[in-house]
C-alpha cells in the first residue's frame, strides 16, 4: 500500500485534474469519491466529493489531510483509483487479498487527456468533454464548433452526454482488461451516445473495445456509418435491425438500450441476461404494457386518475424489471439520467453482474410474485426470461 500512498503524494499538487475512488466494499459507506484541486483564499486545497446512495457530500482539504483521506479510503473501502493529472495518468486496482498494481500512462502529443485549466473554487463544473476542448466526434455530429464552442442549442444535449459518461465512467472496472469488450447499443438513434462510449471507452480509456449499434431506421444508420468511417472509428459498426431478432452473437459483455419503446426494453435485457453481460444500461420510455393490464380494487381510487395510472404503471415497470434483473444475479440500481427529448428526467436501470451469484432461473422471488398478483400484472420481460 505504500505505493498507493506515494503516487498520491506526488499527484495532490497544481497539476491534479482528478482523482476517482471507485469499486466500493461498502456502498453504505460511499459508492465513489472525486477529488480536484481548487485554490482557496490563493491556498492550494483540494475538494472531496463523497457520493453515498443518492446523496452527495463536499468537503474541502489541505495537501496532508487529503493525502491521508484518500489512502485510508482505499486502504478500507476501495479497491480502484483514477488518478489524472496533465502529464498523463494512472489506474490502481486493490486485490481481494490485498495485492496492488498500478498501471501509468503518460500524456503523449496531442492526445485528449482532460487539463486543468483554472483552480478557480467558482469554476465551471468540470466535465469529461469539456467546453473549448475540440471532440472529433461533437463536431461531427453538431454539438461542438470547430473550435470547440458548444453549439448553444445543443447544451442540454452536450450534459446529457456527459452524464451518460459519468455512469459508464462508475463501472469501468468492471469490463474486462484482457481482452475486446463487446457491447451492443440496442435503439441507437442518431447515437450521439453511441459515439460518445466509443471516444470515452477507447480514445481517452484506451480500452479494446468493438461496439455494435443497432436501429430500425435505414437513413439513420446510413448516417453513423459515414461518420465513424470519417472519423476512423475502427470497430464501431452500425447495423439496420430489430432488437428481438437481432442475433449472430455468442457473448457480449456490455448492453446498452436507450429509449427502447415499450415491450422493446424487455428484449435488449433479456438478450442481455442470456448472453451473461457484465454490464446493462437501460433507459426505458413508453411504458405502456402494464398500463393496460393494472387492475386492482384497493387502488382504483388512485389509478382512476389517467396521468397518476400511466406514471405508477412506468414506475411499477422498471420497478420489476430491476427485480427480475437481480433474480438473475445482478446487482441493480434505478438512477436519474439526464434526457430533454423525451422528458426533463428519466430513470436509468444499471445493472452490473455480481461475481460468485448464481442464477436462479425461473425462481422468482414472493415478494415480487405477490406484487405482480396484487396488480393482476404480467409484464413481457418475466415471460421471456
Amino acid at each position: 500500500m505504500d505505493e498507493i500512498r506515494e503516487l498520491f503524494r506526488q499527484m495532490l499538487d497544481e497539476n491534479l485534474i482528478q482523482i476517482v475512488l471507485s469499486n466500493t466494499r461498502d456502498s453504505t459507506q460511499g459508492t465513489k469519491t472525486k477529488v480536484r484541486p481548487i485554490m482557496l483564499k490563493g491556498v492550494l486545497h483540494f475538494q472531496e466529493t463523497i457520493y453515498r446512495g443518492t446523496q452527495v457530500f463536499h468537503s474541502n482539504h489541505l495537501k496532508e489531510e487529503m493525502l491521508e483521506r484518500l489512502f485510508g479510503q482505499m486502504e478500507k473501502l476501495y479497491r480502484q483509483a483514477q488518478v489524472m493529472n496533465t502529464h498523463g495518468e494512472a489506474t490502481v486496482l486493490v486485490g481481494r487479498k490485498g495485492t496492488v498494481k498500478i498501471k501509468r500512462r503518460a500524456k503523449g502529443d496531442g492526445e485528449a487527456v482532460r487539463d486543468c485549466a483554472e483552480l478557480s473554487h467558482n469554476r465551471s463544473r468540470q466535465y469529461i468533454l469539456q467546453e473549448g476542448k475540440p471532440v472529433d466526434f461533437l463536431i461531427g455530429l453538431g454539438v461542438q464548433t470547430a473550435d470547440g464552442r458548444i453549439v448553444k442549442a445543443k447544451y442540454d444535449k452536450f450534459r446529457q452526454i456527459n452524464r451518460y459518461l459519468e455512469f459508464i465512467e462508475d463501472i469501468i472496472d468492471k469490463l474486462p482488461a484482457d481482452r475486446t469488450i463487446r457491447i451492443v447499443d440496442f435503439g441507437c438513434g442518431k447515437s450521439y451516445l453511441t459515439f460518445a462510449m466509443y471516444y470515452y471507452l477507447h480514445k481517452l480509456c484506451q480500452r479494446d473495445i468493438h461496439v455494435t449499434g443497432l436501429d430500425l431506421k435505414a437513413e439513420v444508420i446510413a448516417q453513423c456509418r459515414e461518420l465513424a468511417e470519417r472519423l476512423g472509428y475502427e470497430n464501431l459498426e452500425f447495423c439496420q435491425g430489430d432488437i428481438s431478432s437481432f442475433g449472430g452473437v455468442d457473448q457480449v459483455d456490455m448492453v446498452v438500450s436507450l429509449h427502447a419503446c415499450d415491450k422493446a426494453t424487455d428484449y435488449a435485457l433479456e438478450k442481455a441476461v442470456k448472453w451473461g453481460a457484465v454490464v446493462i444500461m437501460a433507459v426505458p420510455c413508453c411504458q405502456h404494457e402494464l398500463n393496460g393490464q393494472i387492475a386492482c380494487d384497493k387502488l382504483q381510487s388512485v389509478l382512476k386518475y389517467g396521468v397518476i395510472r400511466e406514471r405508477m404503471a412506468a414506475l411499477i415497470t422498471d420497478a420489476i424489471r430491476a427485480g427480475l434483473l437481480e433474480e438473475r444475479g445482478y446487482d441493480t440500481q434505478i438512477l436519474e439520467f439526464i434526457d430533454m427529448e423525451h422528458t426533463p428526467k428519466n430513470l436509468m436501470i444499471r445493472a452490473v453482474k455480481a461475481s460468485g451469484i448464481r442464477s436462479k432461473g425461473n425462481v422468482m422471488p414472493e415478494a415480487l410474485g405477490e406484487m405482480m398478483e396484487f396488480l393482476h400484472v404480467n409484464p413481457t420481460l418475466k415471460e421471456l426470461l
